[in-house]
């Protein structure tokens, strides 16, 4: 099994990466408003999120609107939603998992048993990082497309924001931390001890079982 620093060292970046995972997932600044020129007078940045879109004016001011039709979305930005809030609640359940598996913990059960609790939970984090990629990797791929393509006014251009690289950051973290903890089931198994030369007899009948045992002191009496 792992050392158990490697784990907490584990536990520590899948935390990082719920915790960025679940930020990324409320930030509004998925994509942003592309700075190309002068196409820009009054508003001085434009960004769209998962939920929310906010515009910032050049008098400080801001505004911002939810995004309450849901049938209305693009299927890059509902799938976006979808599985960024199923990563986070994989990620929450992997590092509770991953918490009682544990070594340096009491609770979880014995050896064996913290043993497949630390890969269950290192299964639900790698989960949880590929469902954080996918709509990140989705997500930049259409900013990037419109961006290039020269029917789009370049009012209407934008690039890829901030959360969008917590998203990236966020999975490689999960993906890291489930591997960790997926890992620290390959410990060998104890094979039977050898016995001494000298000590063969003794040791041998220490480890024979107790039935065999009662077997042969019955058949002493026969």
């Amino acid at each position: 099994m792992a050392s158990a620093g490697m784990q907490i060292f584990a536990f520590i970046l899948a935390l990082l990466g719920l915790f960025g995972a679940t930020v990324s997932t409320l930030l509004p600044n998925w994509k942003v408003s592309a700075d190309l020129g002068s196409n820009i007078i009054t508003a001085i940045s434009q960004m769209q999120g998962l939920w929310i879109d906010c515009t910032w004016y050049s008098t400080g001011m801001f505004s911002c609107t939810l995004k309450y039709s849901v049938l209305s979305l693009p299927a890059y930005l509902q799938t976006a939603r979808t599985s960024m809030v199923l990563s986070c609640v994989l990620a929450a359940l992997g590092l509770c998992l991953a918490s009682l598996g544990l070594k340096c913990t009491r609770w979880g059960g014995g050896v064996q048993a913290k043993r497949h609790t630390a890969i269950a939970g290192g299964v639900f984090l790698i989960v949880a990082g590929f469902l954080c990629l996918v709509p990140a990797s989705w997500f930049t791929s259409e900013v990037i497309d419109s961006f290039l393509d020269s029917s789009v006014p370049e009012s209407n251009k934008y690039e890829p924001g901030g959360a969008v690289y917590v998203a990236f950051v966020s999975a490689g973290f999960l993906f890291v931390g489930g591997a960790i903890f997926c890992t620290s089931c390959t410990g060998k198994q104890r094979g039977p001890q050898n016995c001494p030369p000298n000590n063969k007899q003794q040791c041998c009948s220490a480890s024979q079982p107790t039935d065999n045992k009662a077997e042969y002191s019955l058949q002493d009496y026969v």
